[in-house]
């Protein structure tokens, strides 16, 4: 008998006299919790947002959609980045004007080589204001998982407000749990028992969040 087999064994003795809950999953535990604390407009929320990121000591910057690529290469030449890393799904327009060199997101680029790359810039999947976190899941204008975690500068880029929400569960309802779920506030920190604060553990020491705003189309004739 193996460990695995002893220790299913002794679990399934110990649940012998309990009875069978047959209450659904999505009844069994009650749910009544605030969606979101207060009432926002959508401006209000891309403020609280920028305000949190900050507060994680993320760089937030503001611009329009046609300032984007521009704030980019300022961004890019500020950090003196010779290389960044573009996922295979970016907006090839946010990179117009810059000369840096562009490096593929390969699945077969080892940390060593990632660790090489001055800056990366990616998308995100959503953002939850009143944590100030931003979700990435993968898609193709984010990249694989690690390659935001091995450099040491990230470019986020959120558009508002359309990928802005309020909360954390407002967040969970527009993400696919199947999906490689990265969430960040701020940039990669941890702190000692004594509270000393060190950046760039787990991922990078700076994060810079670009909030683009993203005009609706007017609406088409009726």
């Amino acid at each position: 008998m193996s460990s695995r087999e002893r220790i299913l064994g002794r679990v399934r003795r110990a649940l012998s006299d309990v009875r069978q809950d047959d209450t659904p999953y999505e009844q069994a535990v009650s749910r009544g919790y605030l969606r979101e604390h207060g009432e926002r407009s959508a401006e209000q929320t891309v403020d609280l947002l920028a305000e949190n990121l900050a507060d994680y000591r993320a760089v937030v910057h503001r611009c329009t959609a046609a300032e984007l690529a521009s704030v980019i290469g300022r961004l890019l030449a500020e950090r003196g980045s010779k290389t960044v890393l573009v996922p295979p799904g970016l907006d090839e327009g946010w990179l117009d004007g810059t000369d840096v060199e562009r490096v593929a997101d390969r699945a077969e680029s080892t940390p060593h080589e990632l660790d090489r790359v001055d800056s990366v810039i990616t998308g995100c999947a959503v953002a939850a204001a009143e944590t100030g976190t931003i979700v990435l899941d993968g898609s193709p204008d984010q990249g694989r998982r690690r390659v935001t975690l091995v450099p040491d500068h990230h470019i986020c880029v959120v558009r508002v407000p359309d990928q802005v929400v309020s909360s954390v569960p407002q967040a969970l309802e527009r993400l696919d749990p199947a999906r490689p779920l990265t969430w960040i506030s701020g940039p990669s920190a941890t702190s000692d028992i004594e509270l000393d604060r060190v950046e760039g553990v787990h991922g990078p020491r700076t994060l810079e969040v670009v909030l683009v705003s993203v005009p609706h189309p007017p609406p088409g004739p009726r």
